[in-house]
């Protein structure tokens, strides 16, 4: 149950902020940060994605995917553990996707897994209905 894990949940949900903060300025190397590896990313069109080792991830997988739309940043806008324990913490999040005149592109549901991997904090895998 998520009360039972206050730590992991806390942990969990810091991990999801360094990664929108990170994508908002960019920051392919941040956005490496906030994952754990291999991370696994299943998209909207069920592609599934893996990134094996820090750095893998590359900021231009993301801007050749939402570029034609005009997207400036991204926002949660909910984030609701599902499951939580000692090392894993499931959520289930929306986010929305915005062009930089504050335009809403698209809004998306995914679930996220963060996990603790040798004390570190990460998003481990992903799967959402975003291209």
């Amino acid at each position: 149950m998520p009360a039972d894990y206050p730590e992991s949940v806390a942990a969990a949900l810091g991990a999801l902020d360094d990664f929108m903060a990170a994508l908002n300025a960019r920051d392919e190397a941040g956005i490496n940060a906030a994952y754990n590896f291999p991370h696994i990313r299943i998209t909207g069109n069920n592609e599934v994605m893996t990134f094996e080792q820090r750095g893998d991830y590359k900021f231009e997988y993301f801007d050749r995917r939402t570029k034609a739309d005009g997207w400036h940043h991204s926002e949660w806008d909910k984030r609701e553990v599902i499951y939580a324990g000692p090392d894993k913490v499931h959520l289930d999040v929306v986010f929305s996707r915005y062009r930089e005149n504050g335009s809403l592109i698209a809004t998306y549901r995914s679930l996220y897994i963060v996990t603790n991997v040798d004390g570190r904090w990460g998003i481990q895998a992903r799967s959402s209905f975003a291209p």
